[in-house]
Formats: structure tokens, C-alpha cells, sequence
């Protein structure tokens, strides 16, 4: 693991480390500079030069990398991304609840719980780090970046771990609300019990037939609205895509779903069609005080 950055956050994003690699006694280092070890190790699209020239990579202890500095093993050197410039995502990312410990928002559609891909400044964490003035605070959970709702984030690092085992060993209680198709012949309650399996790389996820249930979800009729209703969703386990996939399987694929039934061309800065599935409540008993905690979302059927 690297020491402390040298460089502060930037927009709410901690800065990117490469390390050059331990001493091989065996085999004499390749590279005579560190800069020629950067040219090597950072990808081509970044204007490694340009980035030396203006002294954006720094050591441990905060002083610049020079394109003559002799190559040296095992050391850290640190630097600022540039980022794309990202359309913003509509809606407001409001805080439901915030203390020494927890943060807690109402997440709007599209926006992504942390930085990946091509949503960096737009992403739950990026903003919140910033608006927030709390450089470590992370999410105890996730949410797809289409799925509405409550989200829980810790303030600090040292509070990450007992919120986070609580996720892990399945102790707290979810509720999430599904605008889908009514279907007369549909049996409800219900509880869909199956094992998922979602491959990197592969948009869907799928059910894996005969396989030992890895995923559970309680299904109930909220209210009904013509020839749609909204279900009352009670997972189990947190499989990915668990929630579209047992709808779309009981044939009443969530409105505005754009991976379920089929996989849709739908362009990443396109906010025209929310899916119509949002995280309502989180429940659960406070590991560090033992209070019970309960957060509800703000956000209302159907999202728009």
C-alpha cells in the first residue's frame, strides 16, 4: 500500500499513484530515469512530458519529478489526472441524514455511486467529497448507476468496517419500490429464489438453472395504476442486476429498463427515460451505538 498522498484532493478526487518495481538483483533496472519509466508505464494518451514540464508528478515528499532524476527502485510517485470534460446529471443528489459517522443521500438516476469509466466529477463520491469537505468518505453499499434512491456512505475510513460487514453478512433491511407491468395471472406475494451469475464484461446477467440459490427476493403488490403497478421488493442477498432480472423473469420487466428484456443502444449522457426502480428505505441497528436507524427515500413513482 502507498503513504499518504503528498497532494491534496482535486475536485473531489484523491490523486493516482504508479510505483516503479522492487529492486531485481538479478536483473539490472532497464531504465536509467524516472521519467522514461513513466513514458513506459503511463498510458499513451497522457502527455507524459508535458506533465513532467509543469512538474505535476511528485515523490512521497511532495517535491517534483525532474526528467533527469536517476531511476530508483520502489518508489511512489504521485499526479492529478486531467478528466474529460461530463455533461451533468439532472436532479438533485439530496442529503437525508448526516452525523460524525454516516452520511446519507437520495440518489437521482444516472448518477454513479463512485468514480469509473467515463463518470468521474459525476459520481455520488467525486461530488460529495467535495461539497462536503470529507476526502475519505466512501459508500457502504452500491447502487447501479441507473437505480434511484438511499444511499449510505461512511465519513472515514475507520468507520467503513463495522457498517460494512453489516451489508456483508446481510443485516440490513432494503426495501425497493419497481414501477413494472400488471399481470392478472401473476401469483403475489412471492419470493423468487435462483442463482445468478453475472460474467465481467457481459451487459446481462443470467440465471443459472439447477445451481444452488444465491439470490432471493420478496415481490408484493404496492399499488396497482391501469396496466402497471408498483411492487414492493424485498431483497435477501445482493446479487448484480438482482432485482431487474427476478422482475424481467416473472415477465414484468421494470419500465425503463435498459438491459432487461434486451440490451438497448442507449448513449451514457442520454437522462430522457429513468428505470422506474428506486431504493426506499434502509433499516438497520447501528453497530457502533446500537440505536435503530431507519432512511427513507424522498423520491416518488415514477421517476422523471
Amino acid at each position: 500500500m502507498p503513504p499518504r498522498s503528498p497532494l491534496a484532493a482535486r475536485h473531489g478526487l484523491s490523486a493516482a499513484w504508479v510505483r516503479t518495481p522492487d529492486r531485481d538483483r538479478l536483473r539490472p533496472p532497464r531504465w536509467q530515469t524516472v521519467s522514461a519509466w513513466l513514458r513506459e508505464k503511463i498510458p499513451d494518451e497522457v502527455d507524459v512530458d508535458g506533465m513532467l514540464a509543469d512538474a505535476r508528478f511528485v515523490y512521497d515528499d511532495g517535491s517534483a519529478v525532474r526528467p533527469d532524476d536517476e531511476y530508483r527502485p520502489h518508489t511512489f510517485v504521485w499526479f492529478h489526472r486531467d478528466l474529460r470534460e461530463e455533461v451533468e446529471v439532472p436532479g438533485e443528489l439530496s442529503v437525508l441524514h448526516r452525523d460524525e459517522r454516516l452520511v446519507v443521500v437520495d440518489k437521482p438516476p444516472f448518477l454513479s455511486t463512485i468514480p469509473r469509466g467515463r463518470h468521474v466529477r459525476q459520481s455520488v463520491v467525486v461530488r460529495l467529497r467535495d461539497e462536503l469537505g470529507l476526502p475519505e468518505l466512501s459508500p457502504l453499499h452500491r447502487l447501479d448507476r441507473v437505480t434511484s434512491g438511499v444511499l449510505m456512505l461512511a465519513t472515514e475510513r475507520r468507520w467503513r468496517g463495522p457498517y460494512q460487514t453489516m451489508f456483508e453478512q446481510q443485516r440490513v433491511r432494503k426495501t425497493y419500490l419497481a414501477l413494472a407491468p400488471w399481470r392478472d395471472d401473476l401469483a403475489l406475494p412471492v419470493t423468487v429464489r435462483n442463482h445468478i451469475h453475472k460474467t465481467r464484461g457481459v451487459w446481462q446477467a443470467q440465471v443459472v438453472p439447477d445451481a444452488p440459490v444465491n439470490a432471493v427476493t420478496d415481490v408484493e403488490v404496492e399499488a396497482r395504476a391501469g396496466d402497471l403497478a408498483v411492487y414492493r421488493l424485498t431483497p435477501h442477498t445482493g446479487r448484480t442486476h438482482q432485482l431487474r432480472l427476478h422482475l424481467h423473469d416473472l415477465g414484468i420487466p421494470i419500465v425503463g429498463d435498459p438491459l432487461y428484456p434486451e440490451v438497448l443502444d442507449v448513449s451514457v449522457d442520454d437522462f430522457s427515460r429513468p428505470l422506474q426502480l428506486l431504493a426506499s428505505t434502509v433499516e438497520l441497528v447501528d453497530p457502533v451505538d446500537g440505536g435503530e436507524r431507519r432512511f427513507v427515500s424522498a423520491r416518488q413513482l415514477p421517476l422523471e
